[in-house]
């Protein structure tokens, strides 16, 4: 009777719920989930099959030949070193595989399941058991956690920025490893450790990581190496039987059975090339080209085609990038004076056919732009930093230097040379020099291609009549790498890509840790304690509303640091390619998804008749 006693007691206590402990535990477990958004919810359900902007029925085949310029010498594209091949991306695999229609989501791929904590403290992710590299051994834990520790320690800087929040990974379950995070807000760094390229510890374990090679490396990717010629072209052969065709995140992408990259001494030689027959397709980056260089007879009868496909993705910021290590440009004073120089209207009227907009914010064509004076939030987020930031911030909305067109810019030549004057830089036997050491006022523009050179040039003759002597360099493209990586220039052309969720790269563009790393994105040389602040922001922000008001606080203090000369922007795609192709019904907010193209047999096959009629 006692032992009944007893259990009925034990009963008891769990019927008036005086041990919920578990139940309260597994309500706040995360649960395995098949994707992750920064904010909000999924598109895509566990059950999905594909992505809407691929078709899941594209025929598999076909050779695709593409172009890239300039030279290679390495197979290993996360060092520093060396001149790594276009298109090893296709080798590999990521835990997680993003989705190019909505603003940053992840989807599984390597990984078949994460689980994160509400308040984002660690991510855990389950490989999936299929999972295998390209000699058949299977994707392990071991692997995921060599990547990270080696990527971090002995990858470029950007690993280092990207992943600085980390503060462990480890293994808890056979296929589960856990990444586990440093005290502080960064909702983002679950979806960006999604983001991870994993390799093959016992490929890489017996080679030095931190050096070149071309030996073809191995992956789990849909491609592989299939042969090469050093500095010249690179050939890669879809995978037969990849273990990873049939996921939802790769249906109806990789479709063509051969890519093959020639490479080019420059975008000129290229295009002819293009025209010629010698690949396939081209996404066109240059405005006179596309104005008059495609009004040729197999245009006109449609052999290739030319077509320009709108998005709306950030148009990030493409800029004359002033590196202010240099003495000359460490003043903002000079910096602003020089963008006066520049006559935007001018060059989109004579030089790029009216195609393009001026870009003005480091996130334009997107929401996340600093437009007008700040107000309500971002009022109350910037406000602690009056006094340490230029006033401008708060009463003015920042605009790049605006000219007529006609070429005559006197009034914004007078503005740069009051400018230039404050800031000690006076005239004297027409040349601009400093009041107390009598320095000239020059520098070097470095390019990598010539293609620049008829922008730059024009330029050069508007800071002339300043006094302000510049130099046009154009280098290869292993020496401009190398200066780049170094800081050695005064001025380049330069970019930052943005997408619509910005976060922990933002601390590799203008962090003031990544200012003196070699290798480092951080071009200008930014070294500002509340630029640092603001961007810590933008990683915590909780939901969207606060990632808009972080970023555009952030945008506008960037803006009116007045670091660079901006640039333009298109808000359009622009592909020529040889009529032999398929292409999605959709596309999506990220704009041209190519990998989601294909060869369609009879337009090949037409193509070649075509061609034969025509010889």
């Amino acid at each position: 009777m006692r032992l009944t006693a007893a259990i009925a007691c034990i009963a008891a206590i769990f019927v008036l719920g005086l041990v919920p402990g578990p139940a309260k535990a597994d309500e706040d477990k995360p649960k395995p989930a098949h994707g992750i958004a920064m904010h909000g919810d999924l598109k895509y359900p566990p059950d999905f099959t594909h992505f809407e902007y691929t078709n899941p029925n594209a025929p598999k085949g076909g050779t695709v030949r593409l172009s890239a310029i300039g030279t290679f010498d390495s197979f290993n594209s996360f060092i520093i070193k060396g001149n790594s091949a276009t298109g090893l991306g296709f080798l590999y695999d990521n835990l997680m595989h993003g989705s190019a229609d909505e603003a940053f989501s992840q989807y599984g791929q390597l990984a078949e399941s994460v689980e994160v904590p509400k308040d984002r403290s660690w991510a855990a992710f389950t490989l999936r058991k299929e999972a295998r590299w390209h000699d058949g051994k299977p994707v392990s834990v071991d692997d995921v956690i060599w990547t990270f520790n080696t990527l971090v320690k002995k990858g470029t800087p950007f690993y280092r920025f990207y992943y600085a929040n980390v503060a462990a990974v480890t293994q808890t379950g056979e296929r589960t490893v856990k990444f586990t995070f440093k005290p502080g807000e960064n909702r983002e760094l679950p979806l960006i450790l999604g983001q991870l390229t994993i390799l093959p510890k016992h490929y890489w374990e017996s080679r030095d990581f931190t050096k070149t090679t071309l030996e073809p490396p191995i992956g789990s990717g849909p491609y592989r190496i299939e042969k090469f010629e050093p500095g010249r072209s690179i050939t890669y052969r879809r995978v037969e039987n990849w273990w990873g065709r049939d996921l939802p995140v790769n249906k109806g992408l990789f479709n063509f059975d051969v890519i093959r990259y020639d490479y080019y001494r420059d975008g000129t030689v290229a295009q002819l090339a293009f025209k010629g027959g010698e690949y396939d397709y081209r996404a066109e980056n240059s405005s006179k080209a596309w104005a008059t260089a495609y009004k040729t007879p197999n245009v006109e009868k449609g052999l290739i085609k030319k077509v320009e496909i709108n998005h709306n993705r950030s148009s990030g910021m493409q800029a004359f990038v002033m590196n202010t290590r240099r003495e000359i440009f460490k003043d903002s004073r000079v910096r602003q004076a020089l963008s006066h120089a520049f006559d935007f209207e001018w060059a989109n009227k004579n030089l790029f056919y009216g195609q393009y907009a001026r870009t003005r914010s480091y996130f334009d064509n997107s929401e996340l732009a600093a437009t007008g004076v700040p107000e309500g939030d971002e009022l109350k987020l910037l406000e602690p930093y009056r006094g340490r930031i230029p006033d401008e911030v708060f009463s003015q909305e920042y605009n790049p230097p605006k000219n007529d067109g006609s070429g005559n810019i006197r009034r914004n030549l007078r503005k740069a040379s009051k400018l230039l004057n404050d800031a000690g830089w006076i005239i004297k036997g027409r040349k601009r020099v400093n009041e107390k050491t009598g320095k000239l006022l020059e520098f070097e523009v470095l390019l990598v291609s010539p293609l620049f050179e008829r922008i730059v040039l024009p330029f050069g003759k508007n800071l002339e009549k300043l006094g302000v002597k510049t130099r046009v360099r154009t280098v290869d493209p292993s020496q401009y790498r190398r200066r780049i990586d170094t800081f050695d220039f005064d001025v380049i052309v330069g970019g930052w890509g943005q997408s619509l969720s910005p976060g922990n790269e933002q601390r590799s563009f203008w962090g003031s840790l990544g200012a003196d790393i070699e290798g480092g994105r951080n071009t200008i040389g930014i070294k500002d304690p509340v630029i640092d602040e603001l961007i810590e922001k933008v990683i915590a922000a909780p939901n969207r509303k606060a990632l808009v008001t972080s970023v555009r606080a952030l945008d506008r203090v960037l803006q009116w640091g007045h670091w660079i000369i901006p640039h333009w922007h298109a808000k359009y795609d622009r592909v020529a390619y040889w009529d032999k192709f398929g292409r999605p019904a959709v596309t999506p907010l990220q704009g041209n998804q190519f990998v989601a193209w294909w060869i369609d047999p009879k337009m090949e096959d037409g193509l070649k008749s075509k061609l034969v009629s025509a010889k």
